[in-house]
This record gives structure tokens, C-alpha cells and sequence, in this order.
């Protein structure tokens, strides 16, 4: 795993809704590390909310400043919540794995579309009139790529998806 000679953080990844800021703070709580949400870091660099930006300057603008800020943070002892865009960027995606394992929420779309009602104005980086179906294709692939570990939450409660991140953890992060 690429994530075991690693600064003791864990990446979180997934779409929109899948609960990475929710357990993140979870996980931090009961591995007594430290919580960041990589949205809020975007948030306070560019002085604007994520819909602020695609609206003023486009998802390609978006994705940039998420590459650039994932490029200038330390994480160590992190539990880190990406935005759901972080997957496009190999080289941020380089720069967290060195951090520690990344860990994907796999979460159905069906479940996810229960959750996220605000699609058009959340602030998801995504082509002009791209379905929530199409990113969740295009995503999910790139996920699969970047996971060191893969966390199926399908019926899982926030208390049993937190569980099953930390048994799947090398037994050193646990």
C-alpha cells in the first residue's frame, strides 16, 4: 500500500454526499488527529464560496485552485476531506498519497442523489450540463485509480462507514 511509509493522515475521497467532512471529523475525533476540509481551504484562498468561482471564472478555474492549494498544504496527522474534483489532479493526488492511504466512500448513486439537492448550485466542479449520472461515471473511475483503500458504505451508518475505514488502516494508524 503506498500510503504505509506515510506522515500518519488520511486522505478521504469521494463524490459529493458521500460524508467525507462528516466521518472526517468522526475519524479525527477517534484517531486524536487534526481536520481539515480541502473546500474550505479553496474557500479562504480565493476569498469566494466554490460556487462563487465556477460561476465567475469556470470549473477548469475551480480545479486549478484545488490543485494549487492541495500543492501547498502540509497534512501531517491529518484526517483529510477532499472536494469531490481533487481525483482530476494527479499531481495533488501525488502530494496527499505521501501523507498517508487514501480512502475512497464508495457510495451508490441512487444514495447519493437522496442526499444532494442542491446539484446546480453546490459548487461541484463539473462541464456546463454534465449529469450528476455522467460526473458520478467519470468520478468513480478516478477514485477506484487513486484508493489505497475502497470502503463500500451501502446501508453502512456514519457510526459503521467510521468502523470500517479504521479496520481497514494499517494497524500502525490504528
Amino acid at each position: 500500500m503506498s500510503g504505509e511509509n506515510s506522515n500518519g493522515s488520511i486522505i478521504l475521497v469521494g463524490m459529493p454526499g458521500a460524508g467525507k467532512s462528516t466521518l472526517g471529523v468522526m475519524l479525527a475525533k477517534a484517531l486524536a488527529k487534526d481536520f481539515v476540509d480541502t473546500d474550505l481551504l479553496i474557500q479562504l484562498r480565493s476569498h469566494a464560496t466554490l460556487q462563487q468561482v465556477l460561476d465567475e471564472q469556470g470549473y477548469l478555474a475551480l480545479r486549478q485552485l484545488e490543485e494549487d492549494t492541495l500543492l501547498s498544504c502540509d497534512f501531517d496527522n491529518h484526517i483529510v476531506a477532499t472536494g469531490g474534483s481533487a481525483v482530476y489532479s494527479a499531481k495533488g493526488m501525488d502530494h496527499l498519497k505521501t501523507y498517508g492511504p487514501v480512502v475512497y466512500l464508495d457510495v451508490a448513486l441512487d444514495e447519493l442523489r437522496r442526499r444532494i439537492h442542491d446539484y446546480d448550485s453546490r459548487g461541484i466542479a463539473k462541464r456546463p450540463g454534465q449529469s450528476f449520472e455522467s460526473l458520478f461515471e467519470e468520478r468513480r473511475q478516478l477514485y477506484r485509480q487513486y484508493a489505497d483503500i475502497t470502503v463500500n458504505c451501502a446501508g453502512l451508518s456514519q457510526e459503521d462507514a467510521m468502523a470500517a475505514v479504521i479496520e481497514q488502516l494499517p494497524a500502525s494508524m490504528r
